[in-house]
């Protein structure tokens, strides 16, 4: 594969780079088989999770066995038309993942909080006469 090309020459990578993409875009009815025809064209694949809850349908994780596989796929996927459908393929960020649930986790306890002691959410700004 070109990805052969790539380790020869050492090249350095990206620090977002790495196994794990995140694609998102894909059509609701897409199975595992056709996941494994599209992505397994760039390299072999550890492992394809597609999202079946309402909030996660319509995206899926593809793990590669090789850095340079995943690299060589999202350069050639991004943008890709599945059934009138272009893919947005991106590499796994846990960081990025990770903040929003964390913001989830925050809201839910503020909430939790402002009921607990009666706090109504809307708090009487400086300028305001109560």
């Amino acid at each position: 594969m070109a990805a052969a090309g790539l380790r020869k020459g050492n090249a350095r990578l990206p620090p977002e780079v790495n196994r794990v993409l995140y694609v998102r875009n894909l059509p609701f009815n897409i199975s595992s088989e056709e996941m494994y025809d599209i992505f397994g064209k760039y390299g072999a694949i550890r492992q394809i999770r597609l999202g079946n809850a309402k909030d996660t349908r319509g995206t899926a994780y593809v793990v590669y066995e090789d850095i340079y596989d995943a690299k060589n796929a999202v350069d050639h996927l991004s943008g890709f038309n599945v059934a009138n459908r272009y893919l947005i393929v991106l590499y796994y960020q846990p960081t990025k993942m990770s903040k929003k649930s964390d913001i989830k986790k925050k809201e839910d306890e503020i909430t939790r909080l402002q009921e607990k002691y009666g706090v109504g959410s809307k708090t009487p700004g400086p300028g305001s006469s109560d």
